[in-house]
């Protein structure tokens, strides 16, 4: 009976031990995690995209930022029906860099930036390439993430891939 004591014994604390072991890896990796900072930039016209990059940076635990245009669209600049509209002629025109209301002045200190906006001709607003060549990106790892009345993402983050290769790309959500 000593026996099946001291066998039981021994292995409480080798389950024990292996438990603690397993903990103490994990902790270490949280520690790890915690240092890559995360933030995550948005342009939202609407609110729509705003409320998904609110739903993502709580997830990720990240920070917020908001690329807000200098001068704020209306809807009559939304209409994407209407040829002279103020997003029709920017989603024409890929140069069009519209002016953003500052910049992210602590953007060095994040490792990862999660980028968002609303899904505009199956693409980026061009608003958002003003985001990106405004900063200093080099360091980090880029994602996507979109919010689309029926386009996918994959488009928009190719097009970003291809215009912004001397980056590093993570991955892309669609976040309806």
């Amino acid at each position: 009976m000593k026996h099946i004591a001291s066998i039981l014994c021994a292995c409480a604390l080798v389950f024990g031990l292996t438990a603690c072991a397993q903990n103490n890896k994990d902790n270490k990796q949280q520690k790890g995690d915690s240092m890559n900072k995360t933030l995550v930039a948005y342009f939202s016209a609407t609110g729509t995209t705003k409320a998904a990059a609110e739903r993502l940076a709580k997830e990720l635990g990240a920070d917020l930022y908001e690329i807000a245009p200098e001068q704020p669209y209306t809807s009559a600049d939304l209409d994407w029906r209407d040829k002279q509209s103020r997003s029709t002629k920017e989603m024409t025109d890929k140069s069009s860099r519209p002016a953003i209301n500052g910049r992210c002045e602590n953007i060095k200190d994040y490792d990862t930036v999660w980028i968002g906006f609303p899904i505009w001709w199956y693409t980026a607003p061009t608003i958002v390439n003003t985001f990106i060549e405004a900063h200093d990106l080099g360091s980090k790892t880029l994602c996507v993430f979109a919010t689309s009345g029926g386009s996918g993402v994959s488009g928009a983050a190719k097009d970003l891939k291809k215009t912004y290769p001397q980056y590093t790309w993570g991955e892309s959500r669609l976040m309806n």
